[in-house]
């Protein structure tokens, strides 16, 4: 039998209820106990620096967790909380979707950090004695047979990391004599460096500033026509641009993401994430302890902020209790 009009008011309520209690317990949950959830990506500044500023957020009685991602799924996870902030969104290879993201407010913009950056072809400084017109990307063909590998039937190999830069099609526009070989991370491509260095090998390879190498190893980038358009595949299949106009630049700002609900779920390390500004050598040593002096990342982020805990402790100069 139906219930009459009085009960199926009282079941009504009853639902209404049971769901209001539900929703300020799991908000109630959420604020005491919830984890927050730093992103850890390919490379070892980005994964020092993010256990440091784990460290800092702790010891605001804040408990932390860390997600191992890749830089692709990041966006996904942040604007849906499964990461809560990113303090290294590079220009050159994330503009593209960190700034859509932010245009539709799914995931904010906290902020530019002080240091510049770069991510290009690049090379350790006695490599041009081999080769002797680098920096000039012309010396490139001139010299592949050096960076030939046994794998690469003559042509030149470039070091590339995980991530994509358009580099297949920067070779094909400008005729070079290279293939390209994609490491797993940026540690793969170090251990390559280090044993090209050991023995004065010629190696072409992946680099970024600021990172490590600033700070240990002498080495240039590759300098190549400066950038009117990007060198995209439809522009190389209509052939309109030349050698010149065809390079996408990869020099610009770093900058700090978020997860939207930071700003009511943690205000203060929200306000705290805004005030941090890395400068270059605060990335490059970040980078170095673990790559150069081979340190752990959770050591490694220990000595990072005994050395930069003055700047630190001005970024956290706000009560999250």
């Amino acid at each position: 039998m139906a219930p009459g009009r009085g009960m199926r008011f009282l079941i009504f309520r009853f639902i209404l209820l049971a769901c209001f209690t539900s929703l300020t317990h799991s908000a109630h949950a959420f604020q005491q106990n919830s984890r927050l959830v730093i992103p850890l990506n390919e490379w070892s500044s980005q994964r020092v620096l993010s256990r440091a500023i784990g460290n800092l957020i702790e010891q605001e009685g804040i408990p932390v967790s860390y997600q191992e991602i890749n830089v692709e799924d990041q966006w996904g996870a942040l604007q849906r909380g499964i990461v809560h902030f990113q303090l290294e969104v590079w220009q050159p290879s994330m503009a593209k979707p960190f700034q859509h993201y932010v245009s539709k407010n799914k995931i904010l913009d906290l902020g530019t950090h002080q240091a510049k950056v770069r991510e290009d072809w690049w090379y350790p400084e006695y490599v041009e004695k081999l080769c002797p017109d680098l920096p000039s990307w012309r010396a490139l063909n001139a010299c592949a047979p050096l960076f030939s590998r046994h794998f690469s039937k003559g042509k030149g190999v470039y070091y590339a990391g995980p991530w994509d830069y358009g580099d297949a099609d920067l070779i094909r526009k400008l005729g070079l004599n290279f293939v390209i070989k994609r490491d797993k991370s940026d540690a793969y491509i170090w251990h390559r460096l280090k044993q090209a260095m050991l023995h004065k090998e010629p190696i072409i390879h992946l680099n970024w500033t600021p990172n490590w190498t600033d700070v240990r190893i002498k080495g240039k980038f590759i300098e190549f026509p400066h950038a009117k358009i990007d060198c995209t595949s439809s522009d190389l299949v209509a052939q309109k641009h030349s050698d010149e106009t065809c390079y996408k630049s990869r020099r610009g700002w770093l900058k700090k993401a978020a997860w939207p609900g930071i700003v009511k779920h943690w205000p203060c390390i929200y306000q705290a994430i805004k005030r941090i500004s890395f400068t270059r050598e605060m990335i490059a040593e970040a980078g170095a302890l673990v790559a150069a002096d081979g340190y752990n990342e959770l050591k490694a982020a220990e000595l990072w902020l005994e050395k930069y805990q003055a700047q630190s402790q001005g970024w956290f100069d706000v009560q999250c209790h």
